[in-house]
């Protein structure tokens, strides 16, 4: 009866040590920003570690949620603005928003887009506004990674100087495509793994467009992505990856690694090549572009096993806002 009874504590009062632990440990995962939980962890597995020598202070990982309304809101005050005393950042309003629910992204963090506008109107500088807020910085400096070549002054066709959008579509005007946000899903060729793109599903032949200038990092075949095509951002902040294009001229004509490429240049043809170690190979059931967009804080993370990449859906939804015309399509 005494070992029956002594059991029966033990047991009592490991659930109630793992309830009260437990939770607290929930508590905390849940109340730190998403994006610092990986920070938390080892970036370097054991025999993991990249050539390049990481610098001592970088971010570890980073999502980006905010979604397509939020940056159509933020992109209509900073270019409704522009030029005034009052003028202000999508940039800064999208990671005030995120900052004031401590990165979780709803229904009601687009409201903190609308309350900052209402102080700025009122005189006040976002500066203010954002300093009791621990996570401003923080957030500023991921998506300036992510968004800062979109907006910004550049020259139009008949040479006059402009301010907004100046990043496009990855697919050509006047061309039809369909997508959803398949980021994370699985995926099993060749190993199990997530999806780290948006696969944009379209016509074969379809004129693939640069999102921005950068310089071609990879060009040619590869198993999993077929002919594809990786440009890295003029900043090297951002690393765009272009797959599965079509098995015959999958690139824009005189393309090669090293060239430097400008935001709407033609690059490539959508496709569905690729899940072969063999050239040239359409084993891919449905033609699409996999389009997707690495950050890299620190040139240790490039070629790393800690690669960052994010959704990049809602940023195709916001880029319909301006499509390239290919006035040369073969």
């Amino acid at each position: 009866m005494f070992v029956s009874i002594s059991k029966k504590v033990i047991i009592y009062v490991f659930f109630i040590g793992l309830a009260l632990f437990g939770g607290w440990g929930i508590y905390w995962y849940t109340h730190i920003p998403p994006i610092l939980h990986q920070e938390l962890s080892d970036v370097y597995p054991e025999g993991n570690a990249p050539a390049p020598t990481p610098t001592a202070d970088y971010i570890h990982w980073a999502e980006f949620d905010v979604t397509e309304s939020m940056m159509n809101k933020a992109f209509e005050y900073d270019l409704k603005t522009y030029g005034s005393d009052n003028h202000v950042s999508w940039i800064d309003l999208l990671a005030y928003s995120v900052a004031k629910k401590w990165g979780n992204v709803n229904k009601k963090t687009s409201s903190y887009i609308d309350e900052a506008i209402t102080h700025i109107k009122s005189g006040a500088k976002i500066e203010d506004i954002s300093s009791n807020l621990k996570y401003f910085a923080l957030y500023k400096k991921i998506y300036s990674a992510v968004l800062s070549e979109y907006v910004g002054t550049y020259t139009n066709a008949d040479g006059i100087e402009k301010y907004g959008i100046k990043a496009y579509s990855p697919i050509a005007k006047g061309y039809s495509y369909r997508h959803y946000d398949d980021f994370g899903n699985s995926r099993s060729y060749g190993y199990s793994r997530r999806h780290l793109g948006n696969d944009l599903l379209g016509s074969v032949g379809t004129p693939i467009i640069a999102v921005e200038g950068g310089t071609i990092e990879a060009l040619g075949w590869n198993q999993y992505g077929g002919w594809r095509i990786g440009i890295r951002s003029h900043d090297k902040q951002r690393y765009y990856y272009y797959a599965h294009l079509r098995a015959k001229k999958p690139y824009a004509e005189g393309l090669n690694q090293g060239d430097t490429v400008t935001a709407g240049q033609l690059i490539g043809y959508l496709g569905q090549s690729g899940y072969s170690s063999k050239e040239g190979s359409n084993n891919i059931k449905t033609p699409h572009l996999h389009f997707g967009i690495q950050l890299i804080f620190d040139e240790s993370q490039k070629d790393s096993t800690n690669q960052i990449w994010i959704d990049a859906y809602n940023i195709i939804e916001f880029l319909e806002r301006n499509r390239a015309k290919v006035t040369n399509n073969s």
